[in-house]
């Protein structure tokens, strides 16, 4: 409990990954221990913005939220952390420039409340950023109780050594670095206890994660897998060359993990993944999703795509169309190309014009409108499990909402369930569903 921060009203605003909306659930845990509560925007004493730098647009949102916040809250003591703060304090550019009154860079969340107290004593801070390319340590944040009881974010991994020419993320989250074993168990034993019945594990690189150290990703996989009253494991982002027959061997065994797979593939076409950085070619990419496909039935496969990276033609952009349109994924995030001073990509000759990656996003997200609705019309009609995170009314009333281990999004109405009446202690429960 602190002196200080009792009764204090914190708000936090997190954009970007799953990664920040971890650490943000973890500094709210930190201001509660400490006697803080929650506020709103408008009303909070304290307002920390965890920011994002993975696009140019992203650096341009976490600098307008940073404002709005000063101007719509006077008052309150504006924090900014996150990636965007690490990259422009990485650049040299003055942090000062930042309209917030503490800077705090990435792998300092942990010490957020520390911070803010010395802030609001006057105390000297001369620790809130640190050069984030040369500090091993992982930062060891820790969540009791998420706000959604039904499914918590785990990050067991940080940094990333890839230097992919187009991502400024290995600068501003340094190199990897993994969450012990030791934490990791308490942590999810911990999150068992509270009723959280859905992890999902998340990292920087989450591959990377067998990378160093003794344990394998698997290895972790199967120690979470033995914890009672977690029934579902759901993983994040991987790398393509993690999906070895040796990796899914083991985890295709292990019931509680979704047959969800989330790939980053990046692009469908050789000569733009060679200028990428990215270490696979198409062939590999076509094998590995026949490899998921032959150890699960009908996985959701999910992708993050980048459109008009520099010197990308209309033939290059044409066999990624058609790469992706064999894949036949369930579900495409689609990014034009963002330009980040300081990668290998902003200094590359070809860079496109934004109406023609405008353009190229617009085929690829009607490919994945297509391919969405037909993958999910192959499950119309069978029995579903649905683990109910809310209820929400639709036009076929009241019903229970939530998400099939292939994350597909389900309502299923509460006239069909229990007494028929919407009972919010079915919240948290697997229901039978259909779409």
């Amino acid at each position: 409990m602190s002196e200080v921060l009792s009764e204090k009203k914190v708000h936090i605003l997190t954009l970007g990954c799953k990664v920040n909306q971890y650490e943000s659930d973890a500094m709210y845990e930190a201001f509660y221990a400490a006697g803080a509560v929650r506020g709103e925007e408008n009303d909070a004493d304290i307002c920390i913005i965890n920011t994002c730098s993975v696009t140019n647009i992203a650096d341009r949102k976490s600098r307008q939220m940073i404002s709005r916040l000063r101007k719509e809250n006077p008052e309150a003591v504006i924090v900014a952390t996150g990636c965007y703060v690490q990259a422009v304090a990485n650049r040299g550019d003055d942090t000062a420039g930042i309209d917030a009154d503490l800077i705090v860079g990435n792998n300092r969340k942990r010490d957020m409340v520390r911070l803010i107290e010395a802030y609001l004593t006057g105390q000297p801070i001369t620790d809130s950023i640190i050069d984030i390319n040369q500090d091993p340590e992982f930062e060891d944040l820790r969540i009791h109780m998420p706000e959604s009881h039904t499914r918590s974010y785990l990050k067991i991994q940080d940094g990333c050594n890839s230097f992919c020419t187009y991502c400024i993320i290995p600068f501003v989250r340094g190199r990897i670095r993994n969450k012990s074993i030791t934490s990791i168990m308490e942590e999810v034993e911990t999150l068992a206890a509270s009723g959280v019945k859905e992890l999902v594990l998340t990292g920087i690189n989450l591959s990377s994660f067998g990378d160093i150290g003794d344990l394998s990703l698997a290895d972790v996989i199967c120690r979470i897998h033995t914890v009672p009253g977690i029934l579902r494991i759901r993983l994040g982002s991987l790398e393509p060359r993690i999906l070895t027959e040796e990796f899914l061997t083991r985890i295709s065994a292990l019931p509680k993990v979704c047959p969800h797979f989330h790939l980053s593939l990046q692009s469908g076409c050789d000569t733009v993944l060679k200028r990428m950085n990215r270490h696979y070619t198409t062939a590999d990419i076509h094998t590995i999703v026949d490899r998921l496909r032959q150890f699960y039935d009908r996985p959701a496969l999910t992708s993050d795509i980048i459109v008009g990276f520099p010197g990308e033609t209309e033939a290059e952009f044409e066999e990624t169309y058609r790469t992706l349109e064999n894949l036949q994924l369930y579900e495409m995030h689609v990014f034009p190309y963002s330009r980040r001073k300081g990668t290998a990509a902003d200094r590359m000759d070809g860079q496109l014009p934004e109406a023609v990656k405008k353009e190229r996003v617009r085929k690829l997200l009607e490919l994945k409108a297509r391919q969405m609705k037909a993958y999910e019309e192959s499950f119309s009609g069978e029995p579903l499990q649905v683990l109910a995170e809310e209820i929400v009314t639709t036009g076929r009333g009241p019903c229970y909402r939530g998400h099939t281990e292939r994350y597909i999004l389900v309502d299923i109405p509460c006239s069909t369930v229990g007494n028929g009446e919407p009972d919010p202690a079915l919240i948290n429960t697997i229901l039978p569903g259909t779409l």
